[in-house]
């Protein structure tokens, strides 16, 4: 399962990340941000034996103009269904019934997105 949050733009865009992507501390805050991110899908994640929820992890991608945040859970079923997934939208059972889901991604994830708008907004308005 991947949760990405992306950007790119323009020529005006373009110049405006050339400058801040100077700045030493831009990575560092990328990498706070998906660990943060972790800790709190780990944190918000239905617990039964545990194992959904210490499976997530993050990859940070940098490659020119696009930096990324993938956010991942490496936990499967027998037949390689994720079950974050699962757990999420909800399944059939194999005798016919069905497990309603939980919606503990996008509250877990809302306060993240938020501190990324956030601190996206302090470096466009202090540049």
């Amino acid at each position: 399962m991947r949760a990405t949050f992306r950007s790119k733009g323009g020529k005006k865009t373009d110049e405006f990340l050339e400058f801040v992507s100077k700045e030493e501390n831009l990575f560092r805050n990328l990498t706070a941000l998906g660990k943060r991110g972790v800790e709190a899908l780990r944190a918000n994640t239905p617990v039964d034996t545990g194992l959904t929820a210490s499976a997530w992890s993050f990859e940070l991608e940098i490659s020119g103009r696009t930096s990324s945040i993938t956010w991942l859970n490496s936990s499967v079923t027998r037949d390689g269904t994720p079950i974050a997934i699962m757990l999420q939208y909800g399944h059939g059972t194999g005798t016919g019934g069905y497990v309603r889901g939980i919606d503990y991604i996008n509250p877990a994830m809302a306060p993240i997105f938020d501190k990324i708008a956030d601190d996206v907004w302090k470096v466009v308005t202090s540049a």
